[in-house]
Parts: C-alpha cells; sequence; structure tokens
C-alpha cells in the first residue's frame, strides 16, 4: 500500500511575501513539512506541488519530488481540492497524506496516528485537530456554546474540536468519489495546542519562531 505526502505550495501570497519560503529559525517554512514527512516511516514518497520555481528548487533540496502546478491551479480562487485532483491524476498513490507548509509544528508521530487510522480501515479519512474548551459568542453578542447562567466548569463542559489545518488524510478511492479532502468515515487525530499553530501573518510568524526556540 503506497503511501504519499503532498504540500501544495503556491508562490503568491497575500499576508507574507513569499511566506513559504520564510525562514523560521534558520530553515524555509516549506522545509518543516518535508522534515515530517521525511521522518514518518510510513510515508513512501513526498511531493511539492507548485507552479514557482524557487519553491522547487528549495523543495528539491530538501528531497522532495515536485509536481509543476498549472497557472489556473495557483490563483487567489483555486481550491486546495483542485490541487488534489490534479495531483491524484498524475501520481499514483493508494493513501495521501495532504500536508499545509504553513504548520511547521507538525510531528512525524501525528501523521504516523492519521495513516494507520486510514490504512487499518478504522475510516476513511482523518484530520489533525486539536480539543476547544474556549467559550464562543456570535456576532450578535449571543453565547454559542454554553449558558452563562450556568457555566459549566471546565472539566465538565461539551468538548468541541478545532482543525489544525496541518493535514488531511485519506485513502485514493475516498478522494476520487467525493473530490474532497475528507469524506466517508472521519476521524480525528488529536494533537496537543501547541502543535496546532498556524501561520498566516508577521505575528504568526513570531510566535511560531519563539517556540522553535524554546523547544531547541
Amino acid at each position: 500500500m503506497k503511501t504519499v505526502a503532498l504540500i501544495p505550495a503556491r508562490g503568491s501570497s497575500k499576508r507574507i511575501k513569499d511566506k513559504n519560503l520564510a525562514k523560521l529559525a534558520g530553515k524555509p517554512l516549506i522545509a518543516y513539512a518535508i522534515e515530517a514527512a521525511k521522518n514518518c516511516e510510513l510515508i513512501d514518497d513526498i511531493w511539492v506541488s507548485t507552479d514557482h520555481l524557487p519553491i522547487a528548487m528549495v523543495s528539491e533540496q530538501y528531497d522532495a519530488q515536485v509536481l509543476a502546478r498549472p497557472k489556473k491551479l495557483a490563483s487567489d480562487t483555486a481550491t486546495s481540492e483542485s490541487v488534489l485532483m490534479h495531483f491524484a491524476q498524475n501520481v499514483e498513490f493508494d493513501i495521501l497524506v495532504f500536508m499545509q507548509a504553513t504548520s511547521p509544528l507538525t510531528l512525524p508521530e501525528h501523521l504516523t496516528q492519521g495513516i494507520e487510522m486510514v490504512r487499518d480501515r478504522q475510516c476513511d479519512s482523518a484530520l489533525s485537530v486539536t480539543e476547544d474548551l474556549r467559550f464562543y459568542w456570535d456576532t450578535c453578542k449571543k453565547p454559542i456554546n454554553y449558558d452563562p447562567l450556568q457555566r459549566p466548569r471546565t472539566q465538565d463542559k461539551e468538548r468541541w474540536y478545532k482543525e489544525t489545518g496541518a493535514f488531511y488524510i485519506t485513502n485514493r478511492e475516498a478522494l476520487l468519489q467525493s473530490k474532497c479532502r475528507i469524506s466517508g468515515v472521519i476521524d480525528f487525530v488529536i494533537v496537543p495546542e501547541r502543535y496546532g499553530h498556524e501561520i498566516d501573518t508577521y505575528d504568526d510568524l513570531s510566535l511560531l519562531l519563539h517556540l522553535l526556540e524554546c523547544s531547541s
């Protein structure tokens, strides 16, 4: 059973210029996802889908294979699912690990857990989440998930789960049938909150740099 990792990485980015190549503790951001996949023994091949030559060159330096992405799939309106379908049309696999370069704290053991769940048919798809015990309000200033007059203790509160965006794992059949990163029977890989950070802004970049420095 062949398992491959795919890291989509287009050249343009709105909030952070050349985000996927931004240096984080001396390494380009995309290198963290590639290295996490390399250190997962259940992943056979690592691919980066990109329209950007500098990203392609850096990805190859870190031993990832590169699939050239058509310009129409690198626009602001192109969906991740369209990139996944393009990949499925060009690369053979049984299990796909869709990873995002914006989550540099992903650990190989988290990938392994999700792959085993899909490989062993416990589910068709798995995604990384963190347990979320916060209290939420909507734009009308109304509480969403609790009653302020009967505020529950944290240990008694209903569990919510938040997607980290770090990775989604699915089998080929489910992907081709649904054209979606997760479908069929879905399960969670629950990771500690510190591993659930994503980089979308320069503030996120500063925070992740601090976390990496503290853990080194």
